[in-house]
């Protein structure tokens, strides 16, 4: 980059299948600049930033033919990173397992810079209380008696989703592709499926125990019990900690999709992008269109404005969604084929910022100077 990033300057992490790229703007987002490719040739499935205690770090997961799979750290915005070689995630030798890829990265609360959550493939729960250095399986998850009837999606048997109580340490949800949500309320040690109200269409059993095949779950920290799920087929909603759901796809016009993003202020506001089916995985009609429900999924809205109308044969994959926590809000996404768009209205109208990277895996944001994204 050709300046250092200033307090307010939003950071928009970018990983697809051939490297990652960082795009940054002041809080205007006016004008932005691209950095990039970092990892060439390496796929990166999941990226963060952490601005707790101080730190400005980024943290990027890479998938090396030669390597294998890590978490690398920069706390130079990307000038530097730390190398490949460092098998920073690995399973217990008596697990039986071997890292395939990680699929998310989450910092832990304010109070404990030092913590972070990593959700990986063959679906497991990893912790690092170093600020990344190393990281350690969460036993109970990983011994759960359910884990060897758990199937993989189409993506692999992957722990995407990672959402803490910022009101309760010891408790957690997550979503497994596919084994649905469990949720911890004891620091981890035991999990439960939390699954009640959730189809499962492709088995014959449409609604079990476990085995749903959950794409997203997200939530708002000033209402943490309230919850939002993006299903393989379904849209629901939860307001008592996933205890159960509540569908709410109303009127969209497809509940089949992978993408979902919370507004950073507004508790009733949430974003998607339906796909047309699991068998034709394109936005519907050919259109590329966000949705947005503004009364907690009651109904849904589309927004068009800037996004191509026609021929936008487009996917976007569950983490390539996301917001800045700006106001008003900035509201980001990449498609597979490489296109990287941007609203600085929440969502009222759009740009485009990239229209040839590689296929975009996700998109995270971060605003240098707070604590974490």
């Amino acid at each position: 980059m050709p300046t250092a990033p200033q307090a307010g300057d939003v950071l928009l992490l970018v990983g697809t299948v051939k490297g990652a790229f960082i795009l940054r703007a002041d809080a205007e987002r006016g004008a932005w600049t691209i950095d990039g490719p970092h990892f060439p040739g390496e796929s990166v499935y999941a990226m963060a930033y952490d601005g707790r205690g101080g730190r400005n770090r980024l943290l990027a997961a890479t998938r090396s033919f030669h390597w294998g799979s890590a978490i690398r750290t920069s706390d130079d915005f990307g000038a530097t990173w730390s190398g490949p070689e460092r098998q920073n995630v690995r399973f217990p030798e008596d697990s039986g397992l071997a890292l395939v890829q990680v699929w998310q990265i989450v910092p832990g609360p304010a109070d404990e810079p030092d913590r972070l959550w990593a959700g990986v493939e063959p679906a497991a729960l990893f912790e690092s209380r170093d600020g990344g250095e190393s990281w350690a399986a969460v036993d109970g998850l990983l011994r759960h008696e359910h884990r060897p009837r758990w199937q993989p999606g189409g993506g692999g048997l992957c722990l995407h989703t990672i959402v803490p109580d910022p009101t309760r340490a010891e408790r957690m949800l997550v979503a497994i592709s596919t084994a649905g949500v469990y949720r911890t309320d004891d620091g981890g040690a035991t999990w439960r499926p939390r699954n009640e109200g959730v189809r499962a269409e492709f088995l014959p059993n449409k609604y079990p125990e476990f085995g749903q095949c959950v794409h997203k779950v997200v939530h708002h920290p000033a209402r943490p019990e309230r919850l939002f799920l993006q299903n393989h087929w379904g849209l629901y909603r939860s307001d008592d900690w996933g205890d159960s759901w509540t569908d709410v796809a109303n009127g969209v016009p497809s509940d089949f999709g992978f993408a979902m993003a919370m507004h950073p202020r507004d508790v009733d506001t949430v974003y998607i992008v339906p796909i047309q089916s699991d068998e034709f995985r394109i936005t519907p009609d050919a259109k590329l269109r966000v949705y947005r429900t503004r009364n907690a999924g009651a109904s849904w809205e589309p927004l068009t404005a800037g996004l191509p109308q026609e021929d936008a044969y487009e996917t976007v994959l569950r983490d390539a969604l996301a917001t800045d926590a700006h106001d008003p809000a900035g509201v980001y996404f990449g498609t597979r084929s490489g296109k990287v768009y941007a609203s600085a209205d929440g969502g009222d109208s759009w740009t485009c910022l990239a229209d040839a990277l590689p296929s975009i895996c996700c998109v995270k944001v971060g605003v240098v100077g707070t604590p974490a994204a």
